[in-house]
């Protein structure tokens, strides 16, 4: 059926479905029944394992263990019915606002060349020959383009978020050739998310959040040099009387050509080491744990910092530079001083120490950020989720820069 983009509710899933709620009801019964073999009413580990074993679902594809917390809300080890009901009523709604979402022509169907611009958008190449194999698997009668009810069966039982994202790389597990005996992924079927992706993203995000921050960051700064005691009121009027409002700004353009860069070669370089590490371990890039994520997380801050930290030491040199005249030198100045008196290597001076601090902090960073973000999603209510986890991430030093990089790439 046609319908306008808006809230969804269980009404337009049903009849996207041509079901009614008995119908709907029997489905989901029949489908629990299939798992719960023993009868108990019941379901644990080794059943849904045995069930997504008995629907041939490959190997690389199981999700049993990431099904059974998606379902299991009282976290017992167990699934009853109602559990496994409310996580079918979820999962619908999930699958049928990603479906309208890609269906910009509110036709009650995605068409190929709408699923190739929502895979575009989204920084996912793909080539008409994997675009024709994607709409082929999904697509199970043939007739070109794909219903609900096609794309609400071939990601029902895919527990994690349904981003497009995540769509393509479950595409890409089950998407087996058969060749001979063996089963092969097609070739360059992996080139999906372009480096742009996270780069441009983290960039934004790094100099919006910077900028937003420029006044404490001074502040501070101002504060860590003073050789004698003083307060925050001291040191703001000192500030605004030497420089006015621009006074508490003061390097803040260089700090946007340091943090933006920075923030780029971090979040791409995290999530480039999530996907090696995972890889090494022939596991999915959506099952990485929290010490993965500390060590990725701890790499890509040593080796963002590494790369800027030339720019770091000049942009402090210029915060903290005095003179009796308040005339503050240029850019090209101070470095080209600095590289005339104190040669090449001072550039990098303090990096060691500066190192010890940022891989344990950048490691923590980013993992305790995406265990909340994954904690969201399953404890608390996916709308609200977001909002609540920004908020408690508000006080956070890179609250601004997730914010930022969150909405670029949703």
């Amino acid at each position: 059926p046609v319908r306008k983009a808006g809230p969804v509710t269980m009404e337009h899933v049903l009849l996207a479905l041509h079901e009614t709620e008995e119908e709907r009801e029997a489905r989901i019964r029949d489908m629990f029944d299939f798992f719960d073999t023993s009868g108990r009413g019941q379901l644990d580990y080794a059943q849904i394992e045995a069930g997504l074993a008995a629907l041939q679902v490959p190997a690389e594809c199981k999700y049993a263990r990431e099904l059974l917390r998606a379902c299991d809300r009282d976290r017992d080890g167990r699934v009853g019915y109602d559990d496994f009901r409310r996580y079918m009523d979820d999962k619908e709604l999930e699958l049928y606002r990603i479906f309208q979402a890609i269906d910009v022509e509110h036709n009650g169907c995605i068409l190929p060349e709408e699923l190739w611009d929502a895979l575009v958008k989204a920084g996912i190449e793909i080539d008409d020959e994997e675009l024709a194999r994607f709409v082929e698997h999904v697509d199970k009668d043939n007739n070109g383009i794909i219903t609900f009810e096609e794309w609400r069966d071939f990601l029902m039982l895919y527990p994690n978020e349904a981003t497009i994202e995540n769509i393509y790389h479950h595409w890409e597990r089950v998407c087996l050739v058969d060749i001979g005996e063996q089963a092969a992924i097609p070739e360059g079927l992996s080139k999906h998310v372009s480096a742009s992706k996270y780069l441009i993203a983290g960039g934004i995000a790094g100099a919006a959040s910077r900028t937003a921050t420029a006044p404490l960051d001074r502040l501070k700064v101002i504060m860590q040099v003073q050789t004698t005691r003083t307060t925050v009121t001291h040191a703001v009027k000192d500030i605004f009387i030497r420089g006015g409002l621009l006074g508490f700004f003061r390097g803040n353009g260089l700090n946007v050509v340091k943090v933006a860069p920075e923030s780029a070669i971090r979040f791409y370089a995290y999530e480039t080491l999530k996907e090696y590490i995972m890889n090494s371990k022939g596991e999915n890039k959506s099952a990485v744990g929290a010490s993965e994520r500390l060590v990725a997380g701890g790499l890509a801050g040593a080796i963002a910092q590494t790369a800027i930290y030339p720019i770091d030491l000049v942009k402090t040199r210029l915060q903290t530079f005095s003179c009796e005249s308040g005339k503050v030198p240029s850019l090209g100045t101070l470095s080209r001083d600095i590289l005339k008196h104190e040669g090449p290597r001072a550039f990098y001076r303090g990096l060691v120490p500066s190192l010890l601090g940022i891989v344990p902090y950048a490691g923590i960073d980013l993992a305790v950020y995406e265990t909340l973000k994954d904690a969201s999603r399953t404890y608390i209510i996916k709308d609200t989720g977001k909002l609540l986890l920004r908020i408690c991430w508000h006080f956070q030093p890179f609250s601004f820069q997730f914010i930022f990089l969150d909405s670029w790439l949703l």
